[in-house]
């Protein structure tokens, strides 16, 4: 028998891994496991771990349609597959690849574990059209810059065929077992009461992106990341409907996340330390009234009092106004990127830690391709351009324009001003 792994690609359809484990000479029995190292992190009512049980469930609800079923188990993956192992005859384990720093270690853990049993770890590539080193700068090295990457990254992508693998076609192959499909309560958990969007990848969100995206209060953007993050659709089928619709700044979207992903598996101590080590000589005041007051949407300043009020309520923050709150916190609040990656991590439901990270450097000026530190957003602006009518700032904020609305917790001129030269001390 061979085992498959769900893992990042919660779906049946046109995923490499399962394909592959499906047209191997064995039968296959799937499996998922929800990590303990990982929920133990997060609250009991975490909106991903109610959207990844609510993907399961419907690979579940089609796998019993065909007579068969997924296997869900609870605990560290080692002991998992100690138990699995001590229990059948397993010939190969298939799955497919995560960046992660905290994947890729548990992977090289369980390849050592599968070798002691002479097991085959079979991985493939599936989250993204490129990985690792196959977009890379003419001399091997990586690139740092967003722009040559993504030429480079075009430049391939023409030389191949997006390939459709019709894994939901052979679930045949899959083996008749005893093990159980975990509820929720099961692993320790409680249906989230956050609603998650439907994705949406329709023609006329593609092809009005450019001109609807920066807009917050117009609620045109995907809601596409979730489903990416843990692979509920393909990248591939993702990638071809971009190509379809010939819309260049959706297309571009797709192919920043790849950028930020070679990132981290080139550099896996970014999200630990700065991109530009001088930029780890920056003297954060990292004043924790000031933090939780931006956490809370308190800061009187309302783009920023709007995004995190949005985040709070639903797990999702519109992309023009996450630039707006990171810029914020680091610029204007002093406090140290890390603090807020932290934040956004707790509470984005796309996160992605790749880019979660990218995003972050990006906006204290310490990470590739980074805004140079002098650029400073003025919050009030960022009103005029973008969100004129207040319709947004009015939806998040409903005693905005009266006496219960706080007073800004710093002046923008003072803040911009002590900002560089706080700055300027550390990186000259």
């Amino acid at each position: 028998m061979n085992l498959f792994w769900f893992r990042r690609d919660l779906r049946l359809d046109d995923n490499i891994g399962l394909f592959h484990a499906l047209t191997s000479s064995e039968e296959v029995l799937p499996i998922f496991i929800f990590d303990d190292s990982i929920l133990s992190q997060l609250p009991k009512d975490d909106a991903r771990v109610t959207f990844i049980h609510q993907q399961l469930e419907k690979i579940q609800t089609q796998l019993q349609s065909n007579g068969k079923e997924l296997a869900v188990f609870h605990g560290k993956p080692i002991e998992v597959f100690q138990k699995l192992i001590s229990e059948n005859t397993i010939q190969s384990v298939y799955t497919n690849h995560d960046y992660e720093p905290y994947a890729r270690k548990r992977d090289l853990e369980l390849f050592h574990l599968f070798k002691e049993h002479h097991i085959e770890f079979k991985t493939s590539k599936d989250q993204v059209i490129f990985e690792k080193s196959e977009v890379v700068k003419d001399d091997g090295t990586p690139y740092v810059v967003y722009t040559p990457y993504a030429n480079k990254w075009k430049e391939n992508f023409k030389k191949i065929k997006l390939v459709h693998y019709p894994s939901e076609e052979n679930l045949h192959k899959i083996a008749h077992h005893s093990y159980p499909f975990l509820s929720l309560t099961e692993i320790g958990f409680e249906i989230s009461p956050i609603t998650i969007s439907n994705y949406d990848v329709s023609a006329s969100l593609i092809d009005n992106y450019e001109a609807t995206r920066n807009f917050p209060a117009l609620n045109r953007t995907s809601y596409l990341g979730i489903y990416l993050r843990f692979g509920a659709v393909s990248i591939r089928k993702m990638v071809g409907k971009a190509i379809a619709s010939k819309n260049e700044t959706f297309f571009k979207e797709l192919i920043w996340r790849e950028f930020f992903m070679q990132i981290l598996w080139h550099f896996p101590h970014t999200p630990r330390s700065s991109f530009r080590p001088k930029y780890d000589a920056i003297r954060w005041e990292n004043n924790e009234e000031l933090f939780q007051k931006w956490c809370d949407g308190k800061t009187g300043y309302p783009f920023v009092d709007a995004g995190m009020r949005e985040l709070n309520a639903t797990g999702h923050m519109h992309n023009r106004v996450r630039m707006i709150t990171a810029s914020f916190l680091c610029k204007h609040l002093l406090i140290d990127w890390r603090w807020g990656e932290t934040y956004f991590a707790q509470k984005l439901l796309d996160y992605e830690q790749s880019s979660n990270v990218g995003n972050w450097q990006w906006a204290a000026g310490s990470g590739v391709d980074a805004a140079p530190y002098f650029r400073i957003f003025n919050p009030t602006e960022q009103i005029k351009k973008f969100d004129k009518e207040l319709k947004y700032i009015k939806k998040w904020i409903p005693e905005f324009e009266t006496f219960d609305y706080p007073k800004p917790i710093v002046d923008h001129k003072e803040a911009r001003e002590r900002c560089l030269k706080v700055y300027k001390e550390a990186v000259g």
